[in-house]
């Protein structure tokens, strides 16, 4: 059964919301769905999922600071190893979020990873990106549960 990390930093009610709708909408497929904190996790959950999805606040109109330390972390140890790997992302902005999503994009093209959906850019109401949020989990689920990634 493939699995499906989603590695998120939820500071706020506000991004656990984003989260837990994107999980929600992972769950309506037939895989191992495994949430972590970027700082809780390490190469070996990489190493062993199937695809990720990436959540961050733009912190300074930057990835987090425990989004960051998580690249630092697994870049070498996956480098070679999770080339191809399927991701989706999603930043909780409070500017544009392209400072985020630019310094995630720079990071995860070093790693030879490959976006599969465009970045879910979740600006002003956080309400708004319920459904969004659940689309995004739902897609990215469906398509390792069929081996379209």
């Amino acid at each position: 059964m493939p699995e499906l990390l989603v590695v998120s930093h939820t500071p706020s009610d506000n991004t656990r919301s984003l989260t837990d709708w994107v999980l929600s909408g992972a769950s309506s497929a037939l895989l191992t769905v495994t949430c972590s904190r970027p700082l809780e996790t390490g190469p070996e959950q990489v190493l062993a999922a199937d695809g990720l999805i990436l959540g961050t606040t733009e912190n300074f109109g930057y990835m987090s600071g425990a989004m960051k330390d998580f690249f630092d972390r697994i870049y070498y140890p996956c480098l070679e190893k999770t080339r191809g790997m399927p991701y989706a992302l999603f930043i909780r902005a409070g500017q544009d979020g392209t400072g985020a999503r630019t310094s995630i994009e720079r990071i995860v093209t070093g790693l030879g990873w490959r976006a599969v959906q465009e970045p879910l850019i979740c600006r002003g109401e956080v309400s708004e990106f319920q459904e969004p949020c659940r689309q995004l989990g739902e897609l990215m689920a469906i398509g390792l549960q069929d081996g379209i990634f």
